[in-house]
């Protein structure tokens, strides 16, 4: 890596760019499917930023597009976070031939978790339920500033949020990158990276794919039942199983239509034998 490289000054997000990617945003939630998720609004928040990056690079504009239409789910209000930050990844991806591409989206990955978390502690849990009382107050009151005070109370932090989150994930996302570019541990922060994110995803299959099975035997007057030795085995086996099952479908680029009807016949052919079961075992 050459010194001018490491001394790249830090660069400023445009002001239309900024406020385009800060509207964009809203649309998170537009084009929701259980394939990718958020996966293609989240590319249509970033392609404003993606078409300067890559304005003379069609090919890299591809692969950037590919990645950015990945999957990817979180709480809506701090996604700007993560598009500030993917922005300055995308910035030095393409002024750093030394840089590895995966660690962009291995860092998307692994903010969706602690950032969902927050986003729902604080907005789900703490704005949602103030804005509902305020409001409730002045509609048993009969006042016409009820449902104004609902939208008002919940989406002004939203807002602020946004906005202010997009310009620190851009900031924070450019200092990470230049520190660990003059330090040479790009490779171990996308290493870690991609740890937490493998982490991020195993938890949402264990907690959004349920499968167990409820078959039981009686051997020698000794109970049986399947999903405590399986447990044993590994937690959440048979969701792990399936979605692995439907990943290697995937890669051998069989359409989702028809992954999506091989899982309704199988679940169904499983589960009218009582092999298999959605709920408790």
């Amino acid at each position: 890596m050459t010194e001018k490289q490491e001394t790249l000054p830090a660069q400023k997000l445009p002001k239309g760019e900024f406020r385009s990617i800060f509207w964009r945003s809203f649309s998170l939630l537009g084009s929701f499917n259980f394939q990718r998720m958020q996966g293609l609004a989240f590319l249509y928040a970033m392609l404003p930023s993606l078409k300067r990056i890559y304005r003379d690079d069609p090919e890299g504009l591809k692969g950037a597009m590919h990645r950015h239409v990945e999957t990817f789910n979180m709480t809506l209000a701090p996604s700007p976070i993560v598009m500030g930050t993917s922005v300055a990844m995308e910035e030095r991806f393409k002024t750093d031939p030394d840089f590895d591409s995966s660690a962009i989206n291995a860092v998307k990955v692994s903010l969706m978790g602690p950032l969902s978390g927050i986003g729902d502690t604080f907005f789900w849990g703490i704005f949602r339920i103030l804005a509902c009382s305020i409001a409730v107050g002045f509609a048993q009151q009969g006042n016409f500033l009820a449902p104004f005070l609902l939208l008002f109370v919940f989406n002004i932090p939203n807002f602020l949020t946004r906005w202010y989150g997009l310009k620190f994930g851009y900031q924070q996302g450019q200092g990470i990158m230049r520190a660990m570019g003059a330090s040479g541990k790009m490779q171990l922060f996308t290493f870690c990276a991609g740890i937490v994110g493998a982490m991020s995803m195993g938890s949402m299959i264990a907690l959004w794919v349920k499968i167990k099975s409820p078959l039981k035997f009686t051997i020698s007057h000794n109970k049986f039942v399947l999903q405590h030795y399986l447990d044993q085995i590994m937690p959440a086996l048979l969701p792990l199983a399936c979605t692995l099952g439907i990943l290697v479908l995937l890669k051998k680029r069989v359409p989702v239509m028809w992954i999506i009807g091989i899982v309704i016949a199988v679940g169904a052919v499983l589960g009218g034998f009582h092999i298999i079961s959605g709920g408790k075992a």
